[in-house]
């Protein structure tokens, strides 16, 4: 996984893209956490993609973007600017100044051709966010540890989400409820390493990506938490041991928030996750052995006609 289809990237586009730590080791504290959420801001100003929530977990992160459509034109002047968010200053793998950049560019010989289209295509691409994100992490990471190496497990993984609100709001809320699902807190606002909490403390920029789902956050809390989720008294406060074996073995619905704090890999490895005509429109044209791939309802919940593409393992629940 982590090749995108670019025949989705003709228009603006949503993705959900993961990646894990080498076989899953917990190497994260807060420091590690909280570096690793600042470069999600800045590679993503640096890329041009828009976030619109993330979880940054020990051993693992979560990002939901938006990405402009492919060939989407960008200024010289935006270039440099980007360029300055990225590198503020040289560095040992990347000597240019900005400054230097910038002159290239306004000259416009053979340099600055080359620099304009070697930063031009870094830019609008999933691909070259998560790789820029990845190395540049890592690069920190072993400075910091004194370590070489790999740090991230194979490559990221990538779910196309339909551009519909109710969509990405589901998609946003199983990843801004990461930490409830691991038991670091019973609330994603209580944990600062997400894109809610971090709204609600005031961030701007978390703020303006949740805007994408709702615009005041309230429709957004009632998925997180479930309130008009039609829950019948009891089902809120039942044990995740008790729902995952509701949904396993007896193959049952419950409410959709309760659902959402538990491991679904729809969100992870369905390929192409949105409305019945979203997903067999994406998936035309891509293969599975014999068979045409084509849209499965999502189970275990009221999805409001949410399909999933395949590219699904056993143990859909966890």
């Amino acid at each position: 996984m982590g090749r995108v289809r670019r025949k989705e990237l003709d228009r603006l586009s949503y993705h959900h893209l993961m990646s894990r730590t080498v076989n899953g080791e917990a190497l994260f504290g807060d420091r590690e956490r909280e570096v690793l959420r600042k470069m999600i801001w800045q590679v993503a100003e640096f890329s041009g993609v828009r976030v619109v929530t993330y979880a940054v977990m020990k051993n693992h992160f979560h990002i939901l973007v938006e990405v402009p459509p492919a060939g989407t034109e960008v200024s010289d002047a935006e270039l440099v600017r980007r360029y300055r968010k990225l590198y503020p200053k040289p560095t040992p793998w990347n000597p240019m100044p900005a400054e230097v950049l910038e002159g290239h560019l306004k000259d416009n010989f053979l340099d600055g051709r080359e620099l304009r289209k070697d930063l031009t295509r870094r830019m609008h691409d999933v691909s070259e966010f998560m790789r820029t994100l990845k190395l540049r992490f890592t690069l920190w990471f072993n400075r910091s540890r004194d370590r070489f190496g790999p740090l991230w497990s194979a490559r990221f993984k990538s779910v196309l989400v339909e551009g519909d609100r109710w969509a990405l709001r589901t998609v946003a809320a199983y990843i801004d409820l990461n930490a409830v699902r691991a038991g670091l807190v019973s609330d994603p606002k209580d944990y600062r390493f997400c894109g809610y909490a971090e709204a609600l403390g005031g961030g701007r920029l978390a703020r303006a990506g949740l805007s994408v789902v709702d615009k005041d956050l309230e429709g957004y809390r009632q998925t997180l938490y479930g309130a008009g989720d039609g829950e019948k008294e009891g089902k809120a406060s039942i044990s995740h041991e008790e729902a995952v074996r509701v949904l396993r073995e007896e193959k049952g619905k419950l409410p959709l928030s309760v659902v959402l704090r538990c491991r679904v890999r729809y969100f992870s490895d369905g390929m192409v996750l949105g409305s019945e005509d979203f997903v067999r429109k994406a998936m035309e044209g891509e293969p599975d052995g014999k068979r045409a791939r084509r849209p499965h309802p999502l189970r275990g919940a009221d999805w409001k006609g949410l399909s999933v593409g395949t590219g699904l393992r056993k143990g859909l629940f966890g």
